[in-house]
């Protein structure tokens, strides 16, 4: 079921990246896998533009939010019952860390973005780039230029190459989160 959500989650950010963001100066990648030093990572959307590269962790989950930045997990509370997640900034940070090294590019062009969709409520303060509305508003924000046109060029093929390169498939990425999980001398979440 959590699999279905989750996929669920995926496709209604998708949705809304597609309609309310230009195509032509943001390109569009969804479930991308990038191979790393220690296995591989999943990123639910990667947005390339001028204004740098977008890495969006989805999170499809109802209920009040409570977490901060520095946690290693969040709480969620639906129906009087509490659920423990992983926090998704810190996720989202090995996501921007990998595809920042596999494009070699300075991590200061790399943008962390964490969105819930579903009726969520944050009972914490959050940062700014923790969301639960206002996804395409948030990216538009940004209005500084830092990459030029060929860089835009280069980086979204590298990323289009990861997508058609059967090298990493899923079967292959479950199976490195499953190395990382089971090891005893490499952190998971590194």
């Amino acid at each position: 079921m959590s699999i279905l959500k989750g996929w669920l989650g995926e496709k209604i950010a998708s949705l809304g990246m597609w309609f309310f963001l230009d195509k032509s100066v943001y390109q569009r990648f969804h479930d991308v896998i990038v191979p790393s030093s220690n296995g591989t990572t999943q990123i639910d959307h990667i947005l390339v533009s001028q204004f740098g590269v977008f890495v969006i962790e989805t999170k499809n989950i109802k209920g009040w939010i409570f977490g901060s930045e520095n946690q290693q997990n969040w709480t969620q509370s639906l129906y009087r019952k509490k659920y423990s997640f992983q926090n998704p900034i810190r996720q989202n940070f090995r996501h921007t860390r990998c595809l920042s090294e596999y494009l070699e590019i300075d991590s200061s062009s790399v943008h962390s973005v964490v969105f819930f969709i579903g009726e969520c409520t944050f009972k914490t303060p959050m940062p700014e780039n923790v969301l639960n509305s206002g996804l395409s508003n948030y990216i538009k924000s940004y209005h500084e230029i830092l990459l030029s046109p060929p860089e835009v060029d280069r980086i979204s093929s590298e990323i289009k190459n990861l997508k058609d390169n059967l090298n990493f498939n899923r079967k292959e990425h479950l199976q490195s989160l499953r190395d990382r999980h089971a090891s005893t001398t490499i952190c998971p979440k590194c």
